[in-house]
């Protein structure tokens, strides 16, 4: 065991014991008194703990934005004391810390118009049926029209803040060309937890994510497991690849094959593998790129992807005119966020999700099942 490891082993009683909070008389300050049993731990998680309402994100940006201070005096002086910008600080018993929270900030993104498939609305969260083509939020070479512009126009000042100015709300993203379910929530407690819902992937609760995606080929066995590391191509920056473990994150994709195409029987109980296939993939982590990544690796990439299937493009041209012209209009990846369930971050209850595959795809899918 590492000295860190001990010291945030030794941090963490038999019985939670939570840090004592005290509001100040103005709501936007907070102290946090350190107790013998919260030693060694990092402030960040310090102050998480002590104000629930916060995501650990939330705090980490407190503190490197200046607004945490040590043995400050709330009531004497809110601003006084050393100012903390490590996340990392080792609490210590007797460490009095002050929080400003700072009043939220005017959004600096522009509202737009743009159309939303809404699934289902409360005052905690929404959840949309992005299309294909929308960005999710801003970014290098993509500063608007996106989902967040949507959803300032829609929501207005509602949304969360602890993604940040230019991602309000956003507790997990879809490539631009994949579309289907994405949550989004309106405040900071349906933020946190959503986010805690997604980083585990289910393991331990009920959350879920599930994707259609029709690929090329089809696999020799209904179901399986992809466990393969993923990072950064080592060459190409857009892409990512499977690496040695220890090279990249650890990342896991369970499968079901849900259809396959153009299998022909020839004779002596001997098929043909099939064209293409319709698998549904399960994630067990949330890796960039992941299914798309996989399923390259499997050996079945998915149709209409670019970056990781263009090898396939040849075989298009053996299908009939009408399956090939319909492929060569898809400017898409076939990747579909079909499935989605989450515990609602305020009443508790299970929310499940379904979308059908978008019109082009569906339509795709018919013509294969004429091969």
């Amino acid at each position: 065991m590492t000295e860190t490891q001990a010291q945030e082993a030794k941090s963490q009683p038999e019985s939670k014991i939570e840090p004592q909070i005290e509001p100040d008389s103005d709501a936007g300050h907070f102290s946090a008194h350190a107790e013998e049993h919260h030693t060694g731990q990092r402030l960040d998680r310090f102050l998480s703990e002590a104000l629930p309402t916060f995501s650990r994100t939330r705090v980490q940006a407190l503190i490197r934005a200046g607004d945490v201070r040590l043995k400050g005096g709330l009531k004497d002086d809110p601003k006084g004391g050393e100012t903390i910008e490590d996340v990392k600080y080792r609490v210590k018993p007797g460490d009095c810390f002050t929080l400003q929270i700072p009043p939220p900030k005017d959004p600096q993104l522009a509202a737009e118009a743009i159309p939303l498939d809404i699934v289902y609305e409360d005052d905690a969260l929404i959840v949309i049926d992005k299309p294909a083509g929308l960005v999710v939020h801003p970014g290098a070479g993509q500063p608007d029209g996106t989902l967040v512009n949507a959803l300032i126009a829609h929501c207005g000042d509602s949304l969360s803040g602890i993604g940040g100015v230019a991602r309000p709300g956003i507790v997990h993203r879809l490539d631009k060309d994949t579309s289907g379910l994405i949550v989004v929530a309106k405040t900071d407690q349906a933020h946190r937890s959503l986010a805690d819902q997604f980083a585990d992937h289910g393991r331990t609760g009920q959350m879920a994510r599930g994707y259609l995606a029709l690929v090329w080929g089809g696999p020799s066995r209904p179901k399986g497991r992809i466990e393969a590391a993923i990072g950064r191509h080592p060459t190409i920056r857009t892409k990512m690849a499977v690496l040695p473990e220890g090279k990249g994150r650890h990342a896991a994709t369970r499968w079901r094959v849900g259809e396959t195409y153009g299998a022909s029987d020839g004779g002596a109980n001997v098929r043909s593998a099939p064209v293409a296939s319709l698998i549904e993939c399960t994630l067990e982590t949330g890796r960039t790129h992941q299914v798309r990544v996989h399923m390259a690796h499997f050996g079945h990439p998915l149709i209409g992807d670019q970056l990781y299937g263009s090898g396939f493009k040849s075989k298009a041209r053996t299908l009939p005119a009408d399956l090939n012209e319909a492929l060569q209009d898809l400017d898409r990846q076939a990747l579909h966020a079909a499935h989605l369930a989450f515990v609602h971050p305020v009443n508790g209850t299970l929310l499940k999700f379904n979308s059908l595959l978008p019109t082009q795809l569906a339509r795709i899918v018919g013509k294969f099942k004429q091969l």
